[in-house]
């Protein structure tokens, strides 16, 4: 299967800048994946589709405002690093831009010198391992300095910090929101619950690797980013008391789709646990667990419309998207949802 049989053409005005002033009022597509028939709702609708007994599924990871703006000790050069993930302690590797400034052993200031960083080793791919220096608790030093690495396709600055974070967010660990979540409200929630449908969280802390583009003409030959999961005992005897009653277990967005993909065994059950996947699913892929799926429209040619191609079909997604893009749809992170049924 070639790359390019995932491509459209995306106006880019439909890109997504800002969210809009309430969550659940984006516009839903409803994608039927057995006969391909697409309906039009808003977001808050989407209580119409959700039956008593169903479970959704929930990524609570919280997105580290983990972009750094910074300069040089001792020369004031400017300097940005993007955090990926802790190694350990206050160790952390980074992306560093300009990469020519952030040698070995430099020592760079943030917020009049509240944070100090000194790079320990570069890696092979260019990444830095940085340690930082501070006086207090770590997060609460990010919390005041750190800006939320938003996806490089959105170029205007976001005011409120939440809004790329979702309502039940918790788990801190996160480069990038799982942005199906962005439509909940607390309210909407609240409703959902009432309808007797259950909720469970796990935690998949998303990379940047996200973003990254396929760059193989043949699908199969992409190496995907590695992520960290977790699954609580709690949430694993939800979603197998679910699958043991016949009802449908439904992923809110592509992370939570990989992580119980990753966890399930191949009666679809779940166990407690943790680690690291690299789960590419496209086409072909038999789904163990994920009856139905709550997800944002993507970019071209990428990972997430190809596991979204393996739930719904090929054919029915690159309709649904051709659709999106005439009926004028918001797309990417702000952008409006689909739900696959």
């Amino acid at each position: 299967m070639k790359v390019n049989d995932f491509y459209f053409h995306l106006p880019e005005e439909l890109i997504a800048q800002h969210p809009l002033k309430e969550r659940d009022t984006s516009r839903l597509m409803v994608l039927d994946r057995a006969t391909g028939e697409i309906e039009h709702k808003v977001f808050h609708d989407i209580l119409e589709y959700l039956k008593e007994g169903d479970t959704l599924v929930l990524n609570n990871t919280r997105v580290l405002p983990a972009r750094l703006i910074g300069e040089k000790e001792d020369t004031g050069g400017k300097i940005e690093f993007l955090l990926l993930k802790r190694i350990t302690g206050d160790k952390w590797e980074c992306l560093a831009k300009p990469g020519k400034r952030a040698r070995v052993g430099t020592i760079f200031t943030f917020g009049d010198g509240i944070l100090k960083a000194e790079v320990k080793e570069i890696k092979e791919e260019g990444n830095r391992i940085i340690e930082f220096s501070y006086d207090g608790i770590f997060e609460e030093v990010l919390d005041s300095l750190g800006q939320m690495p938003l996806p490089p396709y959105i170029h205007e600055r976001l005011e409120d910090k939440e809004r790329y974070q979702t309502v039940y967010s918790k788990e801190k660990g996160s480069a990038a929101a799982p942005t199906a979540g962005l439509h909940f409200t607390e309210e909407l929630l609240k409703k959902i619950q009432e309808r007797g449908v259950k909720i469970a969280y796990l935690t998949l802390h998303v990379g940047l690797g996200t973003f990254r583009p396929v760059k193989v003409e043949n699908i199969e030959q992409h190496n995907m980013h590695s992520e960290f999961y977790q699954l609580s005992k709690e949430s694993a005897e939800i979603i197998n008391d679910t699958k043991r009653k016949g009802n449908r277990v439904i992923a809110v967005g592509t992370t939570s789709t990989r992580t119980l993909e990753t966890i399930a065994d191949e009666n679809g059950f779940m166990r407690e646990t943790n680690g690291w996947t690299n789960i590419f699913i496209y086409p072909g892929y038999r789904f163990k667990v994920v009856d139905a799926l709550i997800t944002n429209f993507h970019l071209p040619e990428s990972t997430l419309i190809m596991l979204v191609s393996a739930l719904a079909g090929k054919e029915n997604v690159m309709n649904a998207y051709n659709t999106a893009v005439k009926e004028g749809y918001r797309f990417f992170s702000f952008g409006d949802a689909m739900f696959i049924k």
